[in-house]
């Protein structure tokens, strides 16, 4: 069996793994280390340097997903469980759907590169940092607990289009409702 093989047959059992339900009591699952998967800027998948290109194993494996307080990324199924690099956030927005744009009542949903929706409310806020070398603005929103999606760029211009002034505190900030509540994107001095 060449590397290539072996390969295979590794990330074959990492899927089984992570498709198999959990039986009887529920145990810790094994620490297995590091599973050498890479989840690159733009949402691609690797595993040991090759691109993972079966995208129902890629949900599969983003199913068990999770990221830990200290902000280490773990594969983690019932049996065992094994850290993977992730090398900004594990999912990238790609899409906005805008309902009810203008009103109160505005919903922004964003579709992720895993065709996951998400909906921008108080579970699942937006926050947006500003990038080490440009300085400009790279936005997050929460998909689910503590893993997070970055916007494409594209997306992001979409969604400052849907943006306005509103007044908080003493600022007056620049940002998007979403389901009744107000998430600034930045204050008018900031570059958007």
């Amino acid at each position: 069996m060449d590397d290539k093989d072996k390969a295979q047959a590794e990330l074959a059992r990492l899927a089984s793994s992570a498709a198999r339900p959990a039986a009887g009591a529920k145990t810790a699952p094994r620490d297995c280390g590091y599973f050498d998967i890479h989840i690159a800027r733009d949402g691609s998948w690797f595993y040991r340097g090759s691109s993972i290109n079966r995208m129902a194993l890629v949900r599969l494996f983003a199913g068990v997903l999770e990221r830990d307080a200290e902000g280490q990324y773990w594969l983690s199924t019932p049996a065992e469980r094994g850290r993977i690099t992730v090398e900004d956030a594990p999912f990238l927005a790609v899409s906005l759907e805008s309902r009810n744009p203008g009103s109160p009542l505005q919903a922004l949903t964003f579709r992720t590169n895993l065709d996951q929706s998400v909906t921008l409310d108080g579970d699942h806020p937006l926050r947006v940092t500003p990038d080490e070398v440009t300085g400009g603005p790279i936005p997050y929103i929460l998909v689910r607990d503590r893993l997070e999606a970055r916007l494409a760029r594209p997306v992001f211009y979409e969604l400052v289009e849907l943006g306005r002034e509103e007044r908080v505190g003493d600022t007056t900030l620049f940002g998007v409702w979403s389901k009744g509540k107000f998430f600034p994107l930045g204050s008018l001095n900031q570059h958007l």
